[in-house]
């Protein structure tokens, strides 16, 4: 069954993505997904669970109400199916597109940078020296918001919640000093066991039916937790372990 509730007090992707978090923890819901603007939240559940007890997992600073509760159809037919499954794959591309232009541009200045001689390690380690200075950036504008939704996936930051908050300046510290080349070996291997550990936390997310943020640009952009996300870190694991084997 779905259900449709008003959520007030939301305020920003950080409780977001906590509504989303308290909520998908009841056993008999299957999927959340939660709407800032509306300020609404969707939820797929195997049985009828009542606001009070959505409530009572909520902070206190939310609350929740029934809007509608209507029953999916286990009869569908093949023209419907095929009408809905476009704007549904629209609607992820329009919210995936950020992501994809901050690699472009990531990609453009890497290679002004790198003109004439296009070096392919030179190339290899500015881009990452860019990535994380860039994305770092995005986690900064709201670290408390950005630690809330990593928290929801990374491994480490699930146990220990104080890493969640020391990620983004982690991110700040490998791409300065990618770029200045100081100790790449060592930056190499902290960054292939800091993106192995979040990939892991990436593809258990894939597998599971709750609608997750993804934390890879912080709270300022809304996106979700896709394929997009593991390829992002499956990229950089590559080019770590590339250059660590001198493979180049």
């Amino acid at each position: 069954m779905k259900h449709t509730y008003t959520v007030e007090g939301m305020t920003c992707g950080g409780c977001k993505a906590s509504v989303e978090k308290h909520l998908g923890e009841l056993n008999a819901v299957t999927e959340v997904s939660v709407n800032l603007e509306k300020n609404e939240a969707t939820l797929v559940t195997e049985t009828h669970v009542p606001v009070t007890t959505l409530q009572e997992v909520l902070p206190s600073k939310y609350t929740i109400s029934e809007k509608n509760i209507f029953k999916d159809s286990q009869i569908s037919t093949k023209t419907e199916e095929t009408a809905t499954e476009p704007a549904t794959e629209k609607s992820k591309l329009q919210q995936l597109k950020p992501l994809f232009l901050i690699f472009t541009f990531i990609a453009l200045i890497d290679a002004a940078i790198n003109y004439p001689q296009f070096e392919v390690r030179a190339l290899m380690l500015d881009f990452m020296g860019l990535f994380f200075m860039i994305f770092s950036l995005f986690k900064l504008f709201d670290v408390k918001g950005f630690a809330t939704s990593f928290s929801m996936y990374d491994p480490l930051a699930k146990v220990v919640r104080p890493y969640a908050y020391v990620y983004p300046f982690i991110e700040v510290s490998l791409g300065i000093l990618f770029l200045m080349r100081v100790e790449i070996p060592v930056l190499l291997v902290i960054t292939l066991v800091v993106l192995l550990i979040t990939t892991i936390g990436v593809t258990r997310a894939l597998f599971s039916k709750n609608t997750i943020q993804c934390a890879c640009l912080g709270t300022v952009l809304d996106l979700p937790m896709t394929e997009a996300t593991f390829i992002e870190n499956a990229i950089m694991i590559v080019m770590a372990v590339v250059m660590i084997f001198g493979w180049i």
